[in-house]
């Protein structure tokens, strides 16, 4: 089945939140924080069929870097099937507008199937910092 992908409105952010909230336990948003990033990031949900299978931000390029930042999330029952690659790829694609001058993610330490997700679609680590006792792994994409 083809992967669907819609633009996350005040009345879909529930279920965003709830998927951030499910891989990023340590991180939890309320509905007020994704309320306040549909202001300045790119939020999607993906579909296949009738099925939530994950969703993505995309941070718009920093003036001082013009590096954006993709974050692609995939439920664990709907893993190792494509359908992070495939969102993956769109999300890059539509990251990549004029004045972006690189690309990067962001994934929590402890998660290593992510990690290894990101260095197996050409994403190298750059940094790690802790925040708020959870370690994050900042990649670039090369």
């Amino acid at each position: 089945m083809v992967l669907k992908i819609v633009d996350v409105t005040p009345e879909s952010s529930e279920s965003w939140r709830a998927i951030h909230n499910l891989i990023i336990p340590s991180d939890p948003l309320s509905a007020d924080d994704v309320q306040e990033r549909l202001t300045r990031n790119a939020l999607t949900l993906a579909y296949v069929g009738e099925a939530l299978v994950g969703n993505a931000t995309i941070r718009p390029p920093a003036p001082a870097d013009g590096i954006a930042t993709v974050i692609v999330r995939i439920l664990p029952a709907h893993r190792r099937q494509g359908h992070g690659s495939e969102y993956l790829q769109a999300m890059l694609d539509r990251a990549r507008e004029p004045g972006v001058q690189g690309i990067s993610t962001v994934v929590v330490a402890a998660n290593s199937d992510g990690l290894h997700f990101a260095q197996r679609h050409g994403f190298a680590e750059t940094e790690r910092y802790t925040v708020d006792e959870t370690e994050y792994v900042h990649l670039s994409l090369s």
